[in-house]
């Protein structure tokens, strides 16, 4: 069983500048095998496990390396967005007791798989929330005030000083609308607090009693895509989901709208986008995922002057990665001293 030796994030000094808090295990005279999905973490945090586990890293490009690599494992740290599956599952061996990702989202998970073979899968919640809301505010911004655009218009010698010149949206006095009010949709509406919102919209499978504290009302998607200036994604891709912002839902938004993407690219019908940013269906875009990822170089997405497109940066801070590195350790690690996850994963 486990020691306790401390909270579990200790933040009295810098996080950026610290190490992983990982708990201190107990395992007995066993040196638990784990394996490790992707080298691309810092080697202190690799070294931590290696104190009392047997630890196999792999590059984390390659899934026929993973499959190669995990017979035997007692744990596995997946920190790649590779298909986590039966086929994993079958490889690894009966021996295998727990598995947690390093993220929030678990999509490209196949959870009842887990719950069929009562393999204990964790994941990441709430840590991330913080730096994915961050991201979206910044991406509704840079949409909302042309940023793309007008870097183009200087790369290209057409700034021009006229009155109305690159007139973008204005997000005080406008109407949020937010697609999915977990986590992440409660810590926008967090962040949208000093922009003097007029009001914040919701949808999702229920009201939720912390979107009355906030604020907030829930309303249906149709009235949601009408009602609002600025639309955040936020929800999980589920079978439901899938293809949720179609030629069809996009319709229904304002010209003037500022659509914003920080959960999945699947939810969003990629050609129907590009097409209604093209003819001014809406206003403008902000993505932090697309479909597929990484996106072709060529894809009819980057042309767009409107539309604002990352790289899946959404938690790619220091402070992110050191909290879920720390969270997915420690999932594995207390359950193979006897003990529960940290942060299970509930479908």
């Amino acid at each position: 069983m486990r020691t306790t030796i401390g909270r579990l994030l200790h933040y009295s000094v810098p996080r950026m500048l610290r190490k992983p808090q990982i708990e201190q295990y107990s395992f007995g005279a066993k040196r638990p095998k784990l394996l490790v999905t992707c080298s691309d973490i810092p080697g202190s945090y690799v070294d931590l496990l290696r104190e009392k586990c047997d630890v196999t890293v792999c590059s984390g490009t390659n899934r026929a390396e993973i499959l190669r690599s995990v017979p035997g494992a007692d744990g596995i740290l997946w920190l790649t967005a590779d298909r986590l599956d039966g086929e994993v599952l079958d490889a690894a061996g009966s021996q295998l007791a727990v598995v947690s990702t390093m993220t929030s989202g678990m999509d490209y998970v196949d959870a009842d798989e887990f719950a069929r073979r009562r393999i204990a899968l964790g994941h990441t919640p709430t840590v991330v929330n913080g730096a994915v809301a961050d991201i979206a505010i910044g991406l509704m911004l840079a949409a909302a005030r042309r940023f793309h655009e007008g870097r183009q218009k200087i790369a290209t010698g057409q700034w021009e000083m006229r009155p109305q010149w690159m007139l973008g949206q204005d997000v005080p006095g406008s109407t949020i609308g937010i697609v999915g009010f977990g986590g992440i949709g409660q810590t926008i509406r967090k962040r949208l607090q000093g922009f003097d919102i007029a009001r914040c919209l919701y949808t999702g499978r229920s009201r939720k009693p912390e979107a009355d504290l906030a604020g907030a009302e829930f309303v249906d998607l149709p009235t949601l895509l009408r009602e609002s200036d600025f639309v955040f994604i936020a929800c999980p891709l589920t079978s439901e989901t899938a293809n949720m912002i179609n030629r069809e839902t996009l319709g229904i938004m304002k010209p003037s709208s500022v659509l914003i993407n920080v959960a999945r690219g699947g939810i969003v019908d990629q050609p129907a986008l590009v097409k209604a940013l093209r003819n001014g269906t809406i206003f403008a875009a902000g993505l932090d995922v697309m479909s597929p990822e990484p996106l072709d170089p060529e894809d009819p997405l980057l042309a767009l002057p409107n539309c604002i497109v990352v790289p899946h940066l959404g938690t790619a801070t220091q402070r992110s990665l050191l909290d879920m590195f720390t969270i997915t350790a420690n999932n594995v690690l207390s359950v193979l001293a006897g003990g529960q996850l940290v942060a299970p994963y509930k479908k």
